[in-house]
């Protein structure tokens, strides 16, 4: 489905100028929720739990010292095509995470050790792994995932919470393309009466905006503060007083270039786990540059 062209043909019709629908389509992303249950239906797009199929001859993702626990695969051709949104065509996406390492290795900047994607191109061998073992974890209940497409935009143009106002704590940039959305209440309207969020029971969500988590600082917010830190120590310097501006900008900047490749709730209730890969690299199918920032709520 070409889901940017829908809305722009019902816009048009409804008489909302086109310079307003490509100002609001610049900062709506549509994003691939799998799930299983009674409230998800259609083709079988993927796999919770379970044991994964590895390329031949493949070890299983690990640590450098324990094997990663088995999130959930997908088939890339199975998927739903969306446009900015630039997925393998095909092939599968298998996803690892050890939550609780990851939270007891955040401190020392090490968390990332316990998070790997590996993809699979189509036509690899593959073989199963052993059902049991010291060289893999036990697996979780195998389930069967569908898809589901939402619409989501950035918080300072649709909050979390409702009585928020979306504009505060924005940066000025936000603000500035805010004040140019002059449609904008419309256009969302518009948009969830096109494809309403039904997402209930949701494992894994690929694409859209990073979630927000506990009090966290944002993905983006992370990377920016690391950006800032090479620059201090490799100039040109900063003055104290603009490094929060510049901070603002570059995490701007970086939730433009940047995507959830995947997020999704965990078997605790406090971790979840955060995969993110710029657009670039997505497109470039260098899933090795993934990075993760598995977020917590206390």
């Amino acid at each position: 489905m070409d889901y940017y062209g829908r809305l722009r043909h019902e816009a048009m019709e409804r008489g909302i100028p086109v310079a307003q629908v490509s100002k609001l389509a610049d900062h709506l992303r549509f994003a691939i929720w799998v799930g299983a249950g009674s409230d998800w239906d259609g083709d079988v797009v993927g796999q919770s739990g379970g044991l994964p199929r590895l390329p031949a001859g493949a070890e299983w993702p690990s640590n450098g010292e324990n094997p990663l626990p088995f999130v959930a695969s997908l088939d890339c051709a199975a998927l739903p095509k969306i446009e900015k949104l630039p997925l393998p065509v095909d092939g599968s996406l298998l996803f690892f995470l050890d939550h609780e390492g990851a939270f007891d290795a955040m401190c020392s900047g090490h968390d990332e050790e316990y998070a790997r994607v590996l993809y699979v191109p189509a036509g690899t061998e593959t073989v199963p792994p052993p059902s049991s073992g010291r060289d893999i974890p036990d697996p979780d209940p195998e389930r069967r995932l569908c898809a589901k497409v939402e619409p989501q935009f950035p918080n300072w143009l649709e909050p979390d919470d409702e009585e928020v106002d979306p504009l505060e704590g924005a940066s000025e940039i936000a603000r500035q393309l805010a004040s140019e959305l002059t449609h904008a209440d419309e256009l969302i309207a518009l948009t969830y009466e096109l494809w309403p969020a039904e997402t209930r029971g949701g494992e894994l969500c690929v694409g859209g905006y990073t979630w927000t988590i506990g009090g966290s600082e944002s993905p983006e917010m992370q990377m920016a503060r690391e950006r800032l830190g090479v620059r201090l120590k490799t100039g040109p310097d900063l003055p104290r007083s603009d490094r929060w501006h510049w901070l603002e900008e570059e995490e701007f900047r970086l939730t433009q270039e940047w995507v959830p490749l995947v997020q999704f709730a965990t078997e605790s209730d406090l971790h979840y786990g955060r995969f993110f890969i710029s657009f670039a690299d997505l497109a470039a199918g260098r899933f090795d540059k993934m990075r993760s920032f598995p977020g917590f709520t206390e």
